[in-house]
């Protein structure tokens, strides 16, 4: 599959580039998506949440009506589970919430989702450039230029741009990613994948 390379002006530079079969060109695999994109948002999670159970609420322990012949249920003390105010019975206790998916599961992943995008005709390809100072004006610019200010857009990078990643770093449906980053939960997010020509050749020697 073939694709036109811009410049940061929106024009086409006349020449072509081939994106790899081996990743833009299969099929996708929905379930190693499913899984990758699970471990991501897992690994989000704090897993700070806790409640007290009944040993650990302040209260009277005295036993607060007979053992029988009250007519109702047995009953210990106020921190019972039933009462209100009491324990919680198997509560939430502080957890991790990461679990292993093996690396070549992963890869597929991301090549899965990148072939989405490659089949939606969501991939951008544009040359290698940077700013000389931050500036998110220039940023807006280029992403009007490519026709892409109006979507979600992930830019790829094959190592960190730290003037280009703080200039789209307040635009709110803009994100930049190093290839070494990237992750199948970005690129699907993204509506369109703006990837520089030096990306290219860093996601082929880590994804073929």
């Amino acid at each position: 599959m073939e694709v036109n390379v811009y410049n940061i002006k929106g024009e086409d530079t006349g020449r072509k580039v081939t994106l790899n079969e081996s990743i833009f060109g299969i099929e996708p695999n929905d379930h190693a998506i499913y899984l990758d994109v699970k471990q991501f948002m897992a690994n989000q999670r704090q897993g700070t949440h806790k409640s007290k159970e009944r040993s650990e609420i302040s209260g009277s322990t005295r036993k607060i009506g007979r053992q029988k012949g009250g007519g109702g249920a047995r009953r210990g003390d106020l921190n019972s589970p039933v009462l209100v105010g009491g324990g919680r019975a198997f509560g939430p206790k502080p957890r991790d919430y990461y679990f292993k998916l093996n690396k070549k599961v992963k890869a597929l992943a991301r090549k899965s989702a990148l072939a989405y995008k490659a089949q939606k005709q969501a991939i951008v390809v544009v040359e290698d450039f940077t700013f000389d100072t931050p500036k998110t004006k220039e940023f807006l610019a280029t992403t009007k230029n490519l026709k892409v200010s109006d979507k979600k857009l992930l830019m790829i990078f094959p190592e960190a741009n730290k003037n280009v990643y703080l200039s789209a770093r307040n635009v709110k449906k803009a994100s930049v990613q190093t290839v070494s980053g990237l992750n199948t939960y970005r690129v699907l997010d993204a509506e369109v994948v703006v990837v520089s020509e030096n990306a290219l050749s860093a996601i082929d020697k880590i994804l073929s």
